[in-house]
């Protein structure tokens, strides 16, 4: 089987397995859960059992449960955080690459600017100010992080704006959004799609951290980060609750770079390379 016209390496099955494992889990959550989201079912941080598969959390949760749960929340903001800093990116790399040198100008010191700022920093007080409701949780970091997909899809889209058929283009009378859509896009996905690889295990990861922080995704809805913090004292007690969601935090993280690895790999390859891997 072929994806992206290679052959997937074994470490990169083994990303795709575990991101497949994931994605149904966060799916089907409901249908896979032994107990409710925010159900108390038993005593706090009880061991595992043949009734809790993995104990219980600090106000009796089942961990099993949350950490399905958690899936759906953790994975989902994230997914939906990076699709729109992707599309807020990469649209305005493309104009600031085609609009002429004031608009680049304009449109890079306003990213400098923002890149200038800590991101964290800068998180903390938009969440501070405004609440950690989903939505805006979603805006704030898909905003903070387009700044890093305009700068990459700024220099991508300048190196092809000046290729002949670009130019070929122009002079058939071809308009700025034609262009865009249908001469550079096609031409700077490669490096965008291991780019958004990449920026989607780093929106997961501030995501998780800002839960632990406290403002990322709210109680009773479930996330992996939240319930490293809500658990983090049975480690005092010798309890395992607050590794199983540090651990699922690390195992997405690793499938995500795994792909991600595989798709630098085949882009890096010279086009006369074999396609067998």
């Amino acid at each position: 089987m072929k994806i992206f016209g290679r052959k997937p390496t074994f470490t990169a099955w083994l990303g795709i397995v575990i991101i497949a494992i994931f994605v149904v889990i966060a799916i089907f959550a409901p249908w896979l859960a032994p107990y409710g989201e925010a159900e108390t079912v038993g005593d706090t941080w009880a061991p595992a059992s043949a009734q809790f598969w993995l104990g219980t959390d600090n106000i009796g949760r089942d961990m099993l449960s949350r950490l399905m749960y958690g899936a759906r929340m953790t994975i989902g903001v994230a997914l939906l955080t990076t699709i729109l800093s992707f599309l807020i990116g990469t649209v305005a790399g493309l104009f600031a690459s085609i609009g002429g040198p004031i608009v680049d100008q304009v449109m890079s010191r306003f990213v400098d600017i923002m890149l200038s700022i800590p991101q964290l920093v800068f998180a903390l007080i938009i969440l501070s100010m405004f609440g950690s409701s989903i939505p805006t949780l979603v805006l704030t970091i898909a905003i903070l992080d387009s700044t890093r997909v305009f700068r990459l899809a700024r220099a991508v889209s300048m190196n092809i704006v000046v290729l002949e058929y670009v130019e070929a283009a122009r002079l058939r009378g071809e308009g700025n959004w034609y262009i865009m859509r249908r001469e550079i896009l096609p031409n700077m996905l490669p490096p965008m799609i291991s780019e958004f690889g990449l920026r989607f295990c780093f929106n997961f990861l501030f995501v998780a951290g800002l839960s632990f922080l406290g403002l990322g995704i709210q109680p009773p809805f479930a996330d992996w980060g939240g319930m490293v913090r809500e658990s983090g004292r049975a480690i005092s007690f010798g309890l395992a609750a607050p590794l199983w969601p540090a651990m699922m935090i690390a195992l997405m993280t690793i499938g995500v770079n795994l792909v991600v690895d595989w798709i630098l790999s085949i882009n890096a390859r010279p086009s006369g390379a074999s396609a067998e891997m």
